[in-house]
């Protein structure tokens, strides 16, 4: 900023050097009555003061420090920029998860729900299957009933058809030697 400061002096000469005064004829340059003399007098002296005062110099820190600051904010801005863009990636990394994750619970869900319908499709199949046989050893049971309904009722028949007609031809003797008969019979299936 120093230069600022030596850089005016020769400016101040150059003013002097252009102005008009110097071209006017009448009057002398470097008097006071001369309004552009004092003008650029109190021109000068006011650069002189500014110098003085080293207000190109404060000036200058000033716009330093603005830089400075301009340039700090720049870096932040940097730095929050950088940090949002690995934000960003980690966000789109658990994104990615997500979704893989996501995924991986549908399937699941699926194979789950076709274990379920295969395990209740074989439930109902073994549950029918049960169904069945009982139902056909109901059936057989049945059947086995009614065969031996049918068997005592041919049985009862026969034995009474037999009883008619052993009645009708047995006599007394026969009788009594069909008893001892039975005994005997009896008598040897006991021991």
């Amino acid at each position: 900023m120093r230069r600022a400061g030596k850089a005016l002096l020769p400016a101040a000469g150059m003013m002097f050097a252009a102005s008009p005064a110097l071209a006017a004829g009448g009057e002398s340059f470097f008097s006071l009555r001369n309004h552009e003399t004092v003008v650029i007098i109190a021109f000068v002296l006011f650069l002189a003061l500014l110098v003085y005062l080293k207000v190109p110099h404060k000036i200058g820190e000033m716009l330093d420090r603005r830089a400075e600051a301009i340039r700090a904010e720049i870096d932040e801005a940097r730095r929050i920029r950088e940090e949002a863009q690995r934000l960003l990636a980690s966000f789109e990394g658990r994104l990615k998860e997500a979704q893989e994750q996501a995924g991986r619970i549908v399937a699941h869900a699926r194979e789950e729900a076709e274990l379920v319908a295969r395990q209740a499709r074989e439930e109902i199949e073994e549950s029918i299957r049960r169904r069945m046989q009982a139902a056909e050893e109901q059936i057989r049971a049945a059947e086995d009933k009614v065969k031996r309904e049918v068997r005592e009722l041919a049985v009862g028949i026969a034995t009474d058809a037999a009883a008619e007609v052993i009645r009708k031809k047995m006599t007394a003797r026969d009788a009594n030697a069909l008893i001892e008969q039975t005994i005997k019979d009896v008598e040897a299936r006991l021991h």
